[in-house]
């Protein structure tokens, strides 16, 4: 609370909020090295691995949906898993042009290596963040970007990947 307090009555200046910035996409990056140094694999492909085995059978669009990323960007993905052999495909029964995933027991020994969270720590953090944080922060954040004018087509692409 002293911190929070302290942080009402101190001026800001652009130096301080910077180097936030850094901590924050230091610590983003740190998690990713970290996985990709221990299994070989970026941050993205990791998290798209652990949404098959938890959602056996899901499709392709069902991945681009939990990781909240383009469409064509979870394709990619999984061929690279499927092509490493981590990630397997069965064509549905009722509809031939529907994919189910699976994970094979290669991707399954990956995952046990894997330091968390799957989907980074950045998602996780923000999960942890009170309702009213989550919103100022989210209105906060839309301010700068609109003064970046910057291209939001880029919120489609996993962190992993910047």
């Amino acid at each position: 609370m002293e911190r929070q307090e302290a942080r009402q009555h101190k001026p800001v200046d652009t130096t301080q909020v910077l180097r936030r910035f850094r901590v924050v996409y230091s610590a983003i990056r740190g998690h990713f090295q970290e996985i990709e140094k221990k299994v070989g694999l970026g941050g993205a492909q990791v998290w798209a691995l652990s949404v098959v085995r938890d959602n056996p059978g899901i499709g392709v669009g069902g991945v681009a949906e939990l990781l909240d990323i383009h469409q064509s960007t979870a394709s990619n993905l999984v061929k690279a898993l499927m092509k490493k052999q981590l990630l397997a495909q069965e064509r549905s029964t009722e509809d031939r042009r529907n994919v189910h995933l699976r994970i094979e027991p290669a991707g399954l020994a990956i995952l046990e290596q894997v330091p968390g969270p799957f989907e980074g720590v950045l998602p996780r953090a923000l999960a942890a963040l009170p309702q009213q944080t989550l919103a100022r922060l989210d209105d906060d954040l839309g301010t700068l970007i609109d003064i970046l004018h910057a291209d939001e087509s880029a919120a489609g692409i996993p962190l992993a990947e910047l």
